[in-house]
């Protein structure tokens, strides 16, 4: 029987990690990095770590094959939401991602995954149609409309969504220039009930079941995938946020879907 493949994933207590963990822990050997520990996992496996203190991420990152970071601070899942502060995301979202990615490129590690997020493109929801398609109003909506892909321009509109941004570019740097594989994985709306809520989830929702598909594929997907950039999105009626190259490059293929 084939050695299952070793995943480190930090930020495993947040909304994403507890909506991936059951079929991630079925498929490989999990490890968990978090300030608080992690319940549930074999104590050899729980590293007690803060991803904007680099020294102490090395033990987790020993023999591991896979990293998926989902530590962060200021999206809507995250412990103080909307509410963070500056200095929280400066050290959880940019010094915490470049540590983990010098420290896994240091470990030898082959991929890791960098969760970014919807707001690094909310800003096409202050404009028509993208406006009346995350409506929590009865509008009318037009019969077509421009999606945005992973190549449309970003369009922040908080710091998170510009931390998240400075994640995907330091992302394409390492995979440029270091022998990682870095693959940053746009999660459209999430929530900790795995259902989508009236106004922007109908078009954003990713369901649990379509998120754990497509982190699986990211996760095994072929060694010469250097560097990509894709939206987890289900296939709502009124999605914009494209998961078409998903579909192409992955063969990621959406079971749910609102509307």
């Amino acid at each position: 029987m084939a050695e299952k493949l070793k995943l480190l994933v930090t930020g495993f207590n947040g909304v994403v990690g507890k909506a991936l963990r059951p079929a991630l822990e079925e498929r490989y050997t999990v490890s968990a990095l978090s300030r608080s520990g992690v319940d549930g996992l074999p104590e050899d496996r729980v590293f007690r770590a803060n991803v904007a203190d680099i020294d102490s991420l090395r033990p987790a990152f020993e023999g591991v094959d896979v990293v998926l970071n989902l530590a962060a601070d200021g999206g809507l899942s995250s412990e103080a939401g909307m509410a963070a502060g500056w200095d929280s995301m400066l050290h959880n979202n940019i010094i915490g991602a470049y540590n983990v990615l010098e420290i896994a490129k240091q470990a030898g590690v082959s991929r890791v995954i960098l969760a970014s997020s919807g707001a690094t493109s909310n800003g096409y929801e202050l404009e028509e149609p993208y406006k009346s398609l995350v409506s929590v109003d009865d509008v009318p909506i037009p019969d077509s409309w421009d999606m945005v892909n992973e190549f449309s321009e970003p369009k922040p509109v908080s710091l998170y969504g510009v931390t998240k941004l400075f994640g995907e570019d330091l992302g394409r740097y390492y995979a440029l220039t270091t022998p990682l594989s870095v693959i940053n994985l746009r999660i459209s709306s999430c929530g900790p009930i795995d259902k989508a809520a009236p106004g922007r989830s109908q078009a954003n929702w990713a369901s649990y079941r379509d998120l754990r598909q497509l982190t699986i594929k990211i996760i095994e997907a072929p060694a010469d995938l250097k560097f990509d950039i894709f939206w987890a999105t289900s296939d709502n009626r009124k999605k914009f946020r494209d998961n078409a190259h998903a579909k192409e490059v992955l063969g990621y293929a959406p079971q749910d879907g609102v509307g």
